[in-house]
C-alpha cells in the first residue's frame, strides 16, 4: 500500500505557482518561455540556495529538455527533408493520386486519416507512426481540402490518445500500470476496456461534431502544401511535376521502403525509440536516393539544402518548446538529472501524493482524484512517467474504498496519457503539430474540449463499474 504522505517545501510551492501562471498565460494566448525561464531560475535559486545555482539551473534544465526532445527533432527534420525532396521530384503527387478517389470530402478524409493513424500506432506506437502517416498520407488529405489543424487533431487524438492509452497490442502502458498495482496486464485491459472504449469513442466523435464545419480548408495542390509547410520559395500555385523515371521510381519505392520498415518492426520486435530510428533512417536514405536519381551531379548540394531546411524547420518549431519542457520536466523524473541525486521524486508527483492523502475518499471521490492525479503527472509531457504512481494509488484506493483496482488503474492511465502522452499539453504534441505545420498551442486548444468531454463520460462509466 502506497504511503499517502509527503513533505512539501518552498520548492513545491514555487513550482505550483509556476504551473498556474504558465497555464494562465497560455489561456491568454501569450507566449510562455519567459515565464518558464523566470521560474527555472527561482527553482534553482531555492534548491541550491545560491545565485550561481539558479543561473546554472536555467541552462541545465534547458539542456536536459533539448536532449529529451532530440530524437523527435531529428525525426521531424529528416521527414521534412524527405518531403521536400519528394515535392521537388513530383513523387508525392504520384504517390497520392491513386488514393484521391477514396477521400471524397474533408470529413471522410478526417476519419480515414485518424483510423489509419490508430492502426499504425497500435502496432508501432505513435511517434514513428506520425512520421510514416505524415510523410505518406498528409499531403493527400490536405490536397483534398482538409484543414491542416483538423488533420493534426485526427492524428493526435487517434494516435497519442486512443492507441497510446489503450495500447492493447504492444501493452507498454498497461504493463507499467499493472506492475505498480500488483495485478496482471490482462486485468486492466479486460476490466478497463469499457473505459478505454468510452474515452476514445466519445473524444473523437466530440471532436468531429464540434469541428466538422471548420474541417474544410482551401483545396491546394500537393506541391503547394509542401512548399507552404517547408518554406520553399517556388510558386505556391505550381501543380503536378512532369513524370520521369526518377520520380516514378521514388513514388513506388518510398511506400515499399516504409512497408519494409513495418515488416522489420514486427519481425524483430522493434518499438518505441528503435522503431522511430528505423523510420527516420529510412527517410534519410530515401531522401539521398531521390536526390541522386533526380539531380545527379547536383545531388550533394541538394541533399545539404534538404537537411538544412529540415533542421531549420524542426528547430524553429522546438525552440520555445525546449524552454517550456525544461520547466515541466522538473515536475517529474527529470529533476534528478537537473538538480542532483538529492531530488529523487518529481515535484508534481509529490503534489499528487499530498493531494491523495488530504482528500476525503469514497469510491467516486477516489475515481475522480485518480483522474486528476493522472492528469497532474502528465503535465511533464511524458504520460508514462506518472503510471507507476497511478498504478500504486489504484491499489491504495481499492483498499480504502473497496473499489476495483483495474478500474482505478485504467482511469489513471487514461488521464495521464491523454494529457501527457499527449493531446492537451502543447509541449507533448509538438511532433504532430510540426508535421502538419500548425501551432502546438492551437492544436492543444482544439483538443481540450473533446478530451474533457471524454474524461467526463469515462468518469461516469467508471462510477457504474467500481
Amino acid at each position: 500500500m502506497l504511503e499517502l504522505t509527503t513533505t512539501l517545501t518552498t520548492l513545491h510551492v514555487i513550482y505550483l505557482i509556476g504551473v498556474i501562471v504558465i497555464l494562465a498565460v497560455m489561456i491568454m494566448r501569450r507566449d510562455t518561455p519567459i515565464i518558464c525561464i523566470l521560474f527555472l531560475f527561482l527553482l534553482g535559486l531555492t534548491a541550491t540556495k545560491s545565485l550561481s545555482g539558479g543561473i546554472q539551473t536555467v541552462f541545465n534544465a534547458s539542456l536536459y529538455a533539448a536532449k529529451e526532445f532530440m530524437e523527435i527533432i531529428a525525426t521531424i527534420a529528416f521527414i521534412t527533408a524527405l518531403s521536400k525532396c519528394l515535392s521537388d521530384l513530383g513523387s508525392d503527387y504520384l504517390m497520392m493520386k491513386p488514393f484521391s478517389r477514396v477521400m471524397r470530402s474533408p470529413s471522410v478524409a478526417w476519419w480515414i486519416l485518424g483510423i489509419v493513424m490508430l492502426l499504425f500506432s497500435l502496432f508501432l506506437w505513435p511517434s514513428p507512426s506520425v512520421a510514416l502517416v505524415g510523410a505518406i498520407m498528409l499531403p493527400l488529405v490536405i490536397g483534398k481540402g482538409l484543414n491542416p489543424l483538423a488533420a493534426a487533431m485526427a492524428m493526435n487524438l487517434f494516435g497519442h490518445g486512443i492507441a497510446l492509452s489503450y495500447d492493447f497490442i504492444i501493452q507498454g502502458a498497461p504493463a507499467i500500470s499493472a506492475a505498480s498495482a500488483g495485478i496482471s496486464t490482462t486485468d486492466i485491459l479486460t476490466a478497463g476496456s469499457p473505459l478505454f472504449i468510452t474515452m476514445g469513442a466519445v473524444t473523437v466523435v466530440s471532436a468531429f461534431l464540434l469541428n466538422r464545419k471548420a474541417f474544410k480548408g482551401h483545396k491546394v495542390s500537393l506541391q503547394a502544401f509542401s512548399d507552404a509547410a517547408h518554406g520553399s520559395s517556388s510558386d505556391l500555385l505550381q501543380g503536378q511535376k512532369p513524370k520521369n523515371k526518377a520520380n516514378i521510381f521514388i513514388a513506388f519505392f518510398t511506400p515499399l521502403a516504409f512497408l519494409a520498415d513495418i515488416v522489420m518492426m514486427a519481425a524483430f520486435g522493434l518499438k518505441g525509440g528503435d522503431a522511430t530510428s528505423l523510420v527516420s533512417g529510412t527517410a534519410t536514405l530515401l531522401m539521398v536516393l531521390g536526390a541522386v536519381l533526380g539531380f545527379g551531379f547536383h545531388a550533394p548540394e541538394k541533399i545539404t539544402d534538404y537537411l538544412t531546411e529540415g533542421f531549420l524547420f524542426a528547430i524553429r518549431i522546438f525552440a520555445p518548446v525546449i524552454l517550456i519542457g525544461a520547466f515541466f520536466f522538473m515536475g517529474g523524473e527529470g529533476i534528478t538529472a537537473i538538480l542532483g541525486d538529492q531530488y529523487q521524486s518529481g515535484i508534481m508527483n509529490d503534489w499528487a501524493i499530498w493531494l491523495a492523502g488530504k482528500t476525503p475518499l469514497n469510491q467516486y471521490a477516489a475515481a475522480f482524484l485518480q483522474m486528476v492525479i493522472g492528469a497532474l503527472t502528465g503535465l511533464d509531457g511524458s504520460g508514462f512517467s506518472g503510471l507507476p504512481l497511478t498504478g500504486a494509488l489504484s491499489q491504495t484506493f481499492s483498499l480504502i474504498t473497496g473499489g476495483s483496482v483495474p478500474i482505478f488503474a485504467a482511469l489513471g492511465q487514461i488521464s495521464a496519457i491523454f494529457v501527457g502522452g499527449g493531446t492537451i499539453v502543447p509541449w507533448g504534441i509538438v511532433p504532430v503539430a510540426a508535421i502538419c505545420n500548425v501551432s502546438p498551442m492551437d492544436l492543444a486548444r482544439k483538443n481540450l474540449t473533446p478530451v474533457l468531454i471524454g474524461f467526463a463520460c469515462t468518469f461516469l462509466v467508471a462510477c457504474f463499474l467500481l
